[in-house]
């Protein structure tokens, strides 16, 4: 372990510049470790549960999806920062909810933006959202202490002067209980309904409208992304996004012709207790559903089957998959640290779609009714496009429901 912690605490390539250098942050995890380095964004502390990321793009759309509230993102592609941030890349959609991600981890200092979309240097985009960073970490070695151990609790903190309480910081590392049992839905959650219309960003064309609707489609919000959104208006869906703990007798109130259910933070068990109901009484409605994520997660536990904490999650944006319905594999964009337990899926709710990395569940759909679920993201923001087709296959089935 000791050289384990000297490689983590390793600032620069200039090995022998370490001595003249003073950390402005620290990573302390909580069985006690720390891991020292340099200080950007907002300063201050921030506890949470300690990922790694493999995208090798898209880190503004990472750090703003609500999916990562809870959690500290460690990004294993070392160079971030180049494209700088807009407000055009932005995943969250309630602005006055609580960022995603808590913190961010790299391994080098934050790269000057060169891109013409930039309009803002990344450090200051992370001070004005309030999320702590910290640079000049091995973050080989720590993806590598997360796949054997887990993912860790742990502190950032970040001083300017560098002084910090390292006795408070190990207390609050161990003391927080960590992501099972918590429902963090309503930290990102919409506290009430609106509707969207604005459809996908094409080039030089900027984000158009949906102003011919074919679909009426209610989103509950368990901490919804743009992009998906903006994927349900381009497949012709007049979108009213509700709260998470609408109710099913609100939702069938408003006619829809499909609901569908969003990704989110947290455990899908704690979130489950108010959501699972009104799932299982739209599922019984008849009415066409598609769900993501957190939303994949609780459609599962409405059918009768059971969820469970991953090791060291799926965070990243080339994570291969095979749909079981058609035999094609598709790279997808995920973000998860549960996963539905394939073994406890009930008869009549058939796997559809398996990881290639390590045969979780990825995909549901219940024989008989126009229901279906993924657990990764189709929308990617960031990541590839492979499985857009998803959006179209709900709105297959809403057409197909309404000739009906």
């Amino acid at each position: 372990m000791a050289g384990l912690c000297h490689a983590l605490m390793t600032p620069s390539e200039n090995v022998s510049a370490w001595p003249d250098l003073k950390p402005t942050a620290l990573l302390v995890l909580a069985d006690g470790t720390v891991l020292e380095g340099f200080g950007f964004g907002a300063e201050g502390q921030a506890v949470g549960e300690v990922c790694f990321n493999t995208a090798m793009t898209g880190y503004e759309e990472i750090l703003t999806d609500p999916s990562y509230a809870g959690q500290l993102i460690t990004f294993t592609f070392p160079h971030i920062g180049n494209v700088g941030a807009n407000d055009e890349d932005i995943e969250t959609v309630n602005m006055a909810a609580t960022p995603g991600a808590r913190g961010v981890i790299l391994r080098s200092a934050i790269t000057s933006p060169s891109n013409y979309r930039a309009a803002k240097h990344l450090n200051a985009w992370l001070k004005a959202r309030g999320i702590i960073g910290i640079s000049g970490i091995d973050t080989r070695a720590l993806t590598a202490l997360i796949r054997i151990r887990g993912m860790p609790s742990a502190v950032v903190a970040h001083a300017k002067d560098g002084l910090f309480d390292l006795h408070g910081l190990k207390k609050d590392a161990r003391a927080w209980p960590g992501l099972e049992g918590m429902d963090l839905v309503p930290m990102v959650t919409s506290s009430q309904r609106y509707t969207w219309d604005e459809t996908p960003w094409q080039w030089d064309k900027g984000f158009g409208r949906q102003d011919n609707p074919e679909f009426n489609v209610v989103a509950v919000d368990y901490g919804i992304k743009r992009n998906i959104l903006r994927l349900l208006a381009g497949e012709g869906c007049k979108v009213t996004v509700v709260p998470a703990t609408t109710s099913a007798e609100d939702i069938l109130a408003m006619k829809p012709d499909g609901v569908f259910l969003s990704n989110g933070p947290g455990d899908p068990a704690a979130t489950g207790k108010y959501a699972v109901p009104m799932i299982r009484k739209v599922i019984d409605s008849g009415t066409p559903t598609f769900g993501i994520c957190l939303g994949h997660q609780m459609l599962g536990l409405a059918v009768g089957a059971k969820t469970k904490k991953m090791h060291q999650g799926h965070h990243g944006a080339n994570h291969p998959v095979r749909d079981e319905t058609t035999g094609k594999v598709e790279i997808t964009s995920m973000n998860h640290g549960f996963a539905v337990d394939h073994a406890t899926l009930p008869k009549g709710a058939k796997q559809t779609h398996v990881s290639l990395f390590d045969g979780s569940n990825c995909g549901i759909e219940l024989e008989g009714k126009p229901v279906f679920s993924v657990q990764y993201h189709p929308e990617a923001s960031p990541g590839p496009r492979d499985s857009h087709y998803l959006f179209k296959r709900f709105a297959d089935l809403m057409r197909e429901n309404k000739r009906a």
